[in-house]
């Protein structure tokens, strides 16, 4: 018999957590049609040989909803052996989206999930109004992954309300029109809907992202959307401390998974160096939302992030930062000096949320002046006990000394590995949060599918590759309703990651390159040891290289 592709001679992990098997793998129209030892030939073989042969990794959590308008292969995920995403959540995205409210959702993923707004304005084709218009130009415009799409809530409500929805909950009729507009994105592919309650996610001009102004009632209405017709997820960022679920949060959790009947993801358990067993608490308490479908997500790496105070994203949960975005150099400079903001700053820092105010672990990692080049590498807290200063103070006049250009690197959450198995390894979390496509030039954590099986499974040997695969692959997918995909199965999608297990991994932290739109920067962390990346049964990468061939999908909820 002939095939399109045959797999020979590779070590099968199949994504189910069973143990690992030696065979071929055939694969005909995009589909895997036989397993085991196998007799024939193909359009194209491939030697596996001394390689793991694992389902492509599905990514339950990105923000590439922009990024998809200029980069078809959607780096850097896919040269980690991710083959289907997810997008859209946190509740901030880009469609719906009438014309003359684009520099509005814009303005809504700067202030998110910080993407230049040059880059947008540069990339974004906006060749659609309406959801489903925007699932369709990403399936005509062709794609190396599979893409699925959630329905960011803000740009609904920006839809129906206008620039009212920043400030104020929908009347019964508006809450209709918007559950209408999400019934159609469900009916057209929809994988669910994203929301935050989260106060660092602000939108335009610094107010709060539209979503976070929903009423319980709006919540409730539109999570009925997905009760009704039996499919879909909710995505949520929770968590206004970092893994402390209060009781207004736990509430909020308890509202969605009784009103959908459907699961929810929400963000974010981390390891927390100021409070250890946050995390160990949180999964106690959340015990009964979680047996209901209510899993949190988790990352396998260390977050370490950039900051930079021309887009201070890091401090947007304190209030005392809003009129700081947004605004030219000149004016952030100026209230940067103000010593009210700075005594509003450390007022701020005395309960923190997400910056945990460790000076000690601000260390300077990047300068424009050359005169300033003898600091880098040097932390914060250092250089104000040298100076006899007020670490804020000295935070901020070393960033004016730079006239704002200067990068500070932190390490933010999981900075003691030592802790993130006990994370990974437990079932009641979901493995994610690499939000591929944002936060462009603070981190990038797309590599995490290459870091598990590096670190965790080769290197420190935490759990076995055939659990990791799976917690990478089936996991996600089952949340999402993938159903054929994240697995290694007969008559299943022929997506497939192909990796050399002795050298496959990624770094801590990416590498920057200015290949954004309009020249932007970002980061973006290169992957060691994955051979191939197959997508549909057609080699999207070979040993890191470019094939040219786009067979990706748009994943269509119900038929994904």
């Amino acid at each position: 018999m002939a095939f399109d592709l045959l797999i020979r001679n590779g070590t099968v992990v199949d994504g189910t957590g069973a143990p690992s098997f030696h065979g071929d793998i055939a694969v005909s129209d995009g589909k895997i049609v036989e397993i085991g030892k196998i007799s024939g030939t193909a359009s194209r073989t491939i030697d596996a040989s001394d390689l793991i042969v694992a389902p492509g990794f599905v990514d339950p959590h990105t923000h590439y909803d922009a990024q998809i308008c200029w980069d078809s292969l959607t780096t850097p995920s896919c040269w980690h052996g991710v083959t289907s995403l997810v997008m859209g959540n946190c509740g901030v995205g880009l469609a719906p989206c009438r014309p003359e409210t684009r520099a509005i959702a814009a303005w809504d993923l700067v202030n998110v999930e910080a993407i230049p707004f040059d880059v947008l304005n540069a990339g974004v084709t906006w060749d659609w109004e309406t959801f489903p218009e925007y699932m369709d130009a990403a399936a005509r415009r062709g794609s190396g992954l599979n893409l699925g799409f959630l329905a960011a809530l803000t740009p609904f409500r920006h839809y129906v309300l206008g620039e009212e929805s920043m400030e104020r909950a929908a009347t019964d009729a508006e809450t209709q029109h918007i559950a209408t507009l999400l019934r159609e994105a469900m009916d057209a592919g929809a994988m669910g809907f994203t929301t935050t309650n989260v106060a660092q996610h602000i939108g335009y001009e610094g107010r709060p992202l539209a979503c976070r102004k929903a009423s319980t009632h709006e919540l409730k209405t539109y999570a009925n959307v997905l009760r009704d017709l039996g499919r879909g997820a909710i995505e949520l960022a929770l968590t206004n401390e970092v893994s402390v679920v209060n009781d207004a949060e736990y509430a909020l959790l308890d509202l969605l998974l009784t009103e959908s009947q459907r699961p929810v993801t929400w963000l974010a358990l981390l390891n927390r160096v100021d409070n250890p067993e946050a995390a160990q608490k949180t999964l106690l308490r959340t015990a009964p939302l979680t047996a209901r479908g209510g899993l949190p997500q988790t990352t396998c790496r260390p977050l370490i992030i950039q900051i930079d105070l021309r887009k201070p994203f890091m401090f947007a949960n304190m209030a005392c930062w809003n009129p700081v975005f947004n605004r030219p150099v000149a004016e952030q400079a100026k209230l940067y000096r103000d010593p009210i903001f700075r005594d509003q700053f450390r007022e701020a820092l005395k309960t923190p949320g997400i910056f945990t105010g460790d000076w000690n672990l601000a260390i300077i990692h990047e300068v424009e002046s050359p005169a300033l080049t003898g600091l880098l590498g040097r932390n914060v807290g250092e250089i104000a006990r040298e100076r006899g200063r007020d670490p804020v103070d000295t935070f901020l006049e070393l960033a004016l000394d730079d006239n704002l250009a200067m990068q500070f690197t932190y390490e933010l959450f999981n900075s003691d590995e030592s802790r993130i198995p006990e994370l990974i390894k437990d079932p009641r979390t979901l493995i994610g949060l690499s939000d591929g496509g944002a936060h462009v030039d603070m981190f990038c954590d797309a590599g995490y599918c290459t870091y598990l099986l590096g670190t965790w499974v080769r290197d420190r040997a935490v759990m076995t590759l055939e659990h990791a695969v799976k917690r990478i692959t089936s996991e996600p997918a089952a949340l999402f309703g993938i159903q054929q995909r994240g697995r290694i199965a007969a008559g299943l999608a022929a997506d497939f990651a192909i990796f050399d297990l002795s050298t496959v991994g990624s770094q801590k932290r990416g590498v920057m390159r200015n290949d954004l739109p309009g020249g932007g920067r970002r980061l973006v962390m290169p992957a060691t040891g994955m051979e191939y990346t197959i997508v549909n049964g057609v080699p999207l990468l070979e040993q890191g290289r470019d094939t040219g061939a786009r067979p990706g999908q748009v994943m269509r909820s119900g038929r994904a």
